[in-house]
């Protein structure tokens, strides 16, 4: 079964066919590219519904995962995260192995096929020269002969013709034998031709068209194989994390199986628990006996006779006045409830300017904030301020060492010519100490500031002791004579009191959350030192030639690159000092926290 003995007169039919082979292997390419483009966009999206639900860090949420269904789903949300993981992979891997090779394999086989038919062409074009130089040469031959049989009766006529001369007769002769040897040399050429056309028709339709139509079925066959392999490829991609996500599932299930409600049950008694007895009977009062009122000891209401309540849950500090108790009031009240006191701190004038800054402060976070961050309090205000010229140091530090390592390079440059040209840095080194010059500018501006809020503050020291003195007056005293306030105050002051300070401790998480730390950067790839670096400045590492260590932030233009040797050491090194290899799958690099 060879096509070129089948289809020798198929020429054109061919070219068709091998072009619909290689669309349809184009096809098959597009089909595998989107395939890859919907696995990497599920797998973003997984990604991101996984990263919406993860609890916030330093937040409320953060507690409540300390029970084991909220452990559970957030094993279920890592689980998840790994699962988006795996489709990236199959994304990479088709792309890779599919679609690229099937890209780069088009292009051979539309460079091969275009081969095959042009010399199939030639052979078509010479066989063409061929016949028509057969046909001209045929056609001469007829006409000589037709020229030499015209001349030939000429001559009879005029050898018959008595009124004609002799030389008239001679001269008709030798035309007739010139045309009767041209005729003669067009058979002869007519024959050669005829002979060879016979030979250069058999080689073609036995010799060069089956050999150039068994090439084009060679590769025709070749591309199908090519595209069954890769339809295998495709199978095997999928196959190969089927395992992968096996384990992701079984890791949703057994994070499932670890739920224990008897110990989530346990965590709200733990969390909610308030410590009260619950109150005993109420004894009969008889008012018929002397004014005399008998008082029960598990009763909550103050005796008349005594300033003191006898009164002792279980040995229990606190008290909680139940809604069906009679309210007793007592003549004199020896000390002022808690409630009245935490009244008095929330409404008078100082602390509520304190609380209203504080909100003020936070509402413009969001807004536009002046340069010197005149809209916050004072001490949020330092430290701002603080943070700022902390940050500027860094940066004069930094372009500190990039000029150092400028400087250095120039020195090798000048005791190493062949290495480039010492002057091509003189630019660079210009840039660099006019920035450090803007630098330090900007730091001169922040530490006037920063000077003139520290000489309005009190010191420190004072200023924590006072803060701490002042929460100390408000919250130590109930705690100290609970007792003693519950027997003045049967109201429920003192669980009042525990609401307002739940509602301090919350306004202080809040407030804290915008101070939160941000979380470390993931590994982007891996570099090699290429030379020694001392690291003595803030900020830097350093490193020893021919080590390797993770890259966290690429050189952005400054000449440094962000590396990192272990979870607890990073820092910066010249970009010159290392070979970087960035990693495409920056996304599934290890991150160290």
């Amino acid at each position: 079964m060879s096509w070129g003995s089948e289809l020798w007169d198929q020429f054109d039919n061919l070219e068709k066919h091998t072009q619909w082979g290689i669309d349809i292997l184009e096809k098959y390419i597009k089909f595998v590219k989107e395939r890859t483009e919907i696995e990497l966009s599920y797998a973003k999206q997984l990604r991101n519904l996984a990263k919406k639900y993860q609890p916030k860090k330093n937040s409320k949420e953060e507690e409540e995962y300390r029970y084991t269904a909220c452990k559970a789903f957030l094993s279920t949300l890592n689980e998840t995260n790994d699962y988006a993981g795996q489709h990236e992979v199959i994304s990479e891997n088709m792309t890779s192995q599919i679609t690229v090779e099937l890209a780069r394999y088009v292009q051979e086989l539309k460079q091969e096929r275009k081969s095959h038919f042009h010399e199939g062409r030639k052979a078509q074009q010479h066989i063409e020269t061929c016949w028509k130089q057969l046909e001209s040469s045929k056609r001469r031959f007829e006409r000589d002969c037709k020229e030499a049989d015209r001349a030939q009766q000429y001559f009879e006529k005029m050898d018959a013709d008595i009124n004609v001369t002799k030389a008239d007769v001679e001269k008709a002769r030798q035309q007739a034998q010139i045309r009767h040897q041209m005729a003669e040399d067009s058979k002869a050429d007519y024959s050669s031709i005829l002979q060879k056309f016979n030979h250069e028709q058999r080689e073609y339709y036995h010799s060069h068209i089956p050999t150039i139509f068994q090439k084009i079925q060679e590769m025709e066959e070749k591309r199908i194989v090519r595209m069954g392999e890769s339809m295998k490829i495709y199978a095997e991609v999928d196959r190969q994390v089927v395992p992968i996500i096996g384990k992701c599932l079984d890791g949703i299930a057994k994070a499932a199986e670890s739920i224990d409600q008897k110990n989530d049950s346990q965590l709200v008694i733990e969390s909610y628990k308030s410590g009260f007895e619950p109150p005993g009977d109420i004894e009969f009062e008889d008012y018929t006996q002397p004014m005399k009122r008998t008082v029960s000891d598990n009763s909550l209401s103050n005796s008349r006779g005594e300033g003191k309540a006898e009164l002792k849950f279980g040995g229990k500090s606190k008290g909680k006045l139940w809604p069906f108790i009679k309210k007793n009031k007592s003549p004199k009240q020896q000390k002022e409830p808690l409630s009245h006191r935490f009244n008095e701190f929330m409404t008078s004038k100082p602390k509520i300017h304190c609380f209203r800054s504080l909100k003020r402060g936070l509402s413009l976070k969001l807004g536009a904030t002046p340069e010197d961050f005149s809209n916050l309090p004072p001490e949020q205000r330092r430290k701002k301020l603080q943070q700022k010229v902390d940050e500027l140091n860094k940066d004069i530090q930094k372009e500190m060492d990039q000029r150092d390592a400028i400087t250095k390079m120039k020195d090798v440059y000048l005791k190493n010519p062949q290495m480039g040209d010492p002057a091509s840095l003189d630019h660079k080194l210009t840039e660099v100490s006019q920035n450090i010059e803007k630098l330090r500018l900007e730091a001169q501006k922040f530490e006037a500031w920063l000077a003139e809020v520290e000489g309005r503050l009190p010191a420190r020291s004072e200023q924590a002791r006072r803060q701490s003195g002042m929460y100390d007056g408000q919250t130590a005293p109930p705690v100290n004579n609970c007792a003693q306030d519950r027997e003045s105050s049967p109201d429920g002051s003192y669980t009042e009191d525990q609401s307002q300070e739940s509602e301090v401790k919350v306004l202080a998480t809040d407030f804290d959350d915008e101070f939160d730390d941000e979380e470390p950067l993931p590994a982007i790839g891996t570099c090699k030192a290429l030379y020694t670096f001392d690291g003595q400045n803030e900020g830097t590492i350093s490193v020893t030639e021919g080590e390797t260590l993770y890259v966290i932030e690429e050189d952005k233009g400054d000449g440094w690159t962000r590396i990192r040797r272990s979870e607890d050491e990073e820092g910066y090194v010249p970009t010159s000092y290392v070979e970087v290899y960035l990693d495409k799958n920056a996304k599934g690099a290890k991150t160290y926290i």
